[in-house]
């Protein structure tokens, strides 16, 4: 097994370190790779958009070809993890901020998104997040954080906080607006890697 974690730009070693832990907790194995140039998301059985400034991310993600490359790997039916600005990118519709600085989304998640729908990086929090599939809070980390303001009839609504969806699946992609990388606590890996194993 191989998973990529698209390095140009945020928590690249953060959600590196944690894969390795939640693998290692599993009793399973895979490689992971850092991806900076196309060529290589394909390869992958498993992908991770992390966070970063959603605009940047975008215009580098087309530049280097690996935006194509991430919707052929959706079209295949690969798990793809979105953080923060990855929740951004996976969207088909953004708010007008979006349309604003001409972001690219990627288009790939049937969901509206409010780029910075919990304000500025110093009104970044820590709360205790309920999630449909753990059976205890979850301490998520919100930087900056985006929303989901709407979303298709195929989405299914993970977690809530202050009317918006912070935490989203649709098929083979897992979308949150908190960084699961910046905790000790692997569940949320745990459960994308549900999705590989």
């Amino acid at each position: 097994m191989l998973i990529g974690v698209i390095a140009i730009q945020g928590d690249v070693s953060e959600h590196v370190d944690a894969l390795v832990r939640a693998l290692e907790e599993r009793g399973q194995s895979a490689d992971i790779v850092t991806i900076k140039h196309k060529g290589i998301v394909l390869d992958c059985d498993a992908l991770i958009l992390p966070g970063g400034e959603s605009t940047t991310l975008g215009r580098l993600l087309i530049r280097e070809g690996i935006a194509d490359e991430i919707r052929q790997m959706h079209l295949l039916g690969k798990p793809i993890l979105g953080t923060c600005a990855g929740l951004i990118l996976l969207a088909k519709e953004g708010d007008e901020q979006v349309r604003k600085t001409h972001q690219h989304l990627l288009g790939i998640m049937d969901t509206k998104v409010n780029r910075n729908a919990f304000g500025r990086q110093r009104e970044s929090f820590e709360t205790g997040l309920e999630l449909t599939f753990l059976n205890s809070p979850y301490n998520a980390v919100f930087i900056r954080a985006p929303g989901i303001v709407g979303c298709g009839e195929d989405v299914t609504i993970l977690a809530k906080m202050d009317g918006m969806v912070v935490a989203a699946e649709q098929g083979n992609i897992l979308a949150l607006a908190f960084h699961p990388e910046l905790t000790f606590d692997t569940r949320v890996h745990q459960y994308f890697l549900d999705k590989l194993f």
